[in-house]
């Protein structure tokens, strides 16, 4: 079990990356979020690479589906935690744009995996 599939799938690296990003980005919230706003988007954060890795695991491609629409909602959570903290003054109108532009790539990439999944149920459903 050295090999898992999902390290072999492009959209798990992404996230992943993202996921570091999102981490750099909360260094510099005030210290009273750090178990409110911090902790509830690292959480979402890193539910993404976690569900497209358990999506990856499954052996229907329904439920690889199911993980990768989860990893979907939880981006969108994070986007919109990263809109609300720019409201509040917490990251700067650069870095939203930033992640913005990763999480727009990352969801790209995402519906890209989704497409060729969808595909494959069409041929062997």
């Amino acid at each position: 079990m050295n090999d898992f599939f999902f390290k072999k799938v492009e959209a798990y690296h992404i996230a992943k990356e993202y996921v570091i990003y999102v981490y750099s980005l909360l260094r510099n919230y005030p210290q009273y979020e750090n178990y409110a706003l911090c902790d509830q988007i690292r959480r979402a954060a890193v539910s993404i690479p976690s569900n497209i890795a358990e999506g990856m695991a499954r052996m229907s491609v329904k439920e690889r589906i199911h993980f990768l629409e989860i990893a979907f909602g939880s981006l969108a959570e994070v986007s919109c935690q990263l809109d609300i903290s720019q409201s509040l003054g917490y990251i700067s109108d650069t870095e939203l744009e930033e992640a913005e532009t990763k999480a727009e790539h990352l969801a790209k990439v995402m519906s890209g995996l989704k497409n060729y999944l969808s595909k494959k149920l069409i041929i062997n459903p």
